[in-house]
């Protein structure tokens, strides 16, 4: 059978080469009737373009990358998927990079991945979303990148987060309602932001319902649930024992909730727990727990759409997103 090519389709469509090219792209620049006639004559006849030489033609490589470091395999199985879609819709591979580095080793390590697998542009999720080192490295290398969930103020750069202070404080103040002032928290990693943007909307909510802070009620993890696992057992030793936990995401939460369940605490009675992100964790386990839905995938599905965007037209307006994240109410949390 005779190979299909971008010519083969831009005869049968009627329309020139480069048109078929503008389509396979997403440029703009072609008319929605012409575009469609065009993504029809792909299906019919099973056109699959070939992106070493799609990449030879137009000096890229139509791969863009996502810089990582998280413990959660559930949180970058979001960011993947969302990725993946943006990815798809314009003809991109995505190419995944666990990072644990920090400072020169970071820049030099990404400065390899650039150079080996020629990357079209770098999707930063947190922390390295929030390294001004790393942004600046890629703005002299002019490097096409978007932020995901971070805090910096950069109105240069593609950002899309949600409003995490926000949804803690939302989460906080659903617990007080429910009667709790002796409410603990357990902080995320040290060097994401969205760690102190939720350990902000806490305080800001016992402030404003005028409940004393109280720093034996705060205990340090690091996103992992072996670090909510230490974390538990910090508060739940505490005497007296709070009635509520807010743990930075909800595998620390699920940790919280295994300890509570082995000492015979009841949760909601005794306890109440809540977490934040809406992994599927959160969903899977009883008592389903109260939390706050992080929109991981459409954060990251916008990002590396924008990405894309700009790498086709970099004069193109620079995207600022702030997406909501909502709270969702679950078994986990009962009235004191």
């Amino acid at each position: 059978m005779k190979k299909v090519t971008i010519n083969s389709v831009a005869e049968y469509a009627g329309v020139s080469k480069k048109t078929v090219s503008r389509v396979l792209n997403n440029e703009p620049n072609v008319s929605p009737a012409t575009r469609e006639k065009v993504l029809k004559v792909f299906k019919e006849l099973d056109y699959k373009p070939n992106p070493i030489a799609r990449g030879l033609a137009r000096n890229k490589s139509f791969i863009i990358g996502c810089l990582y470091d998280n413990p959660s395999k559930s949180y970058i199985t979001r960011v993947q998927s969302g990725a993946l879609e943006a990815c798809h819709k314009f003809n991109y591979n995505l190419l995944i990079h666990p990072c644990e580095l920090r400072g020169e080793e970071l820049i030099h390590n990404v400065d390899q991945l650039l150079t080996t697998s020629r990357l079209d542009g770098l999707v930063l999720t947190p922390p390295f979303s929030d390294s001004q080192e790393l942004i600046d490295f890629l703005k002299t290398q002019n490097v096409p990148f978007a932020r995901v969930a971070s805090a910096l103020e950069d109105d240069t750069s593609i950002s899309v987060r949600s409003n995490d202070e926000q949804g803690a404080y939302e989460l906080t103040e659903h617990l007080i309602s429910l009667g709790h002032k002796d409410i603990a928290f357990i902080r995320g990693h040290r060097d994401h932001s969205a760690t102190e943007k939720r350990f902000s909307g806490y305080q800001n909510a016992l402030q404003n319902h005028g409940i004393e802070f109280k720093e034996s009620l705060v205990a340090q993890g690091n996103f992992s649930y072996n670090s909510g696992a230490d974390s538990a057992k910090q508060i739940l030793d505490l005497e007296p024992m709070p009635t509520a936990v807010f743990a930075s995401n909800d595998y620390m939460a699920a940790a919280v909730l295994k300890l509570a369940t082995q000492r015979k605490i009841r949760v909601p009675e005794d306890l109440s727990i809540a977490g934040f992100d809406n992994a599927p964790i959160a969903r899977h386990i009883w008592p389903g727990l109260t939390t706050i839905a992080q929109p991981v995938e459409e954060m990251t599905r916008q990002a590396v759409e924008q990405l894309i965007l700009q790498i086709s037209d970099p004069s193109a307006e620079v995207y600022q997103k702030v997406l909501e994240a909502k709270l969702i109410t679950r078994e986990s949390t009962a009235a004191k």
